[in-house]
């Protein structure tokens, strides 16, 4: 998790997962870029990179990119992680596409290292016991939340 004045910041955790995504696809990431995948403005972007690169999580150079240092990198791939760790938790038991979506972004940046490890782990269990994840779902009501 990243701190800033002892409390971590959800939306810069944001910022260094999608241009870790970005550069994934793309092989680079820059503010435009960022922008439209986020949907807010340039101007907003710009701010928050130029607080990533004070904090040493990316090197931006205006008008050529960025791109993450080892730190930042570090970073954005733990919260990927935690991301994916959720969402296949959540899925697993047969929640909504679109209940996933939404309840993942306001999840993992609030767990825990032990609860995530939680997790993960009954998400190993529960691939390998259907029985146990049907017995789960039927306890829900419908089966399906």
């Amino acid at each position: 998790m990243i701190k800033t004045a002892n409390r971590s910041s959800s939306a810069a955790e944001d910022y260094l997962e999608r241009i870790q995504e970005l550069i994934e696809a793309k092989g680079y990431a820059r503010v435009v870029d960022i922008a439209a995948s986020l949907g807010i403005s340039q101007a907003s972007v710009t701010n928050m990179v130029k607080r990533l690169d004070a904090e040493g999580f990316v090197l931006y150079e205006k008008y050529r990119g960025l791109v993450l240092t080892p730190e930042g990198e570090r970073i954005a791939k733990e919260i990927a992680r935690r991301h994916r760790i959720l969402t296949d938790f959540l899925s697993q038991l047969g929640v909504s596409k679109e209940a996933v979506e939404r309840d993942v972004e306001g999840m993992e940046h609030h767990l825990s290292p032990a609860s995530l490890e939680a997790i993960e782990a009954l998400c190993h269990e529960l691939a390998f016991r259907p029985e146990l994840l049907a017995k789960i779902k039927a306890g829900s009501g419908k089966g399906v939340f």
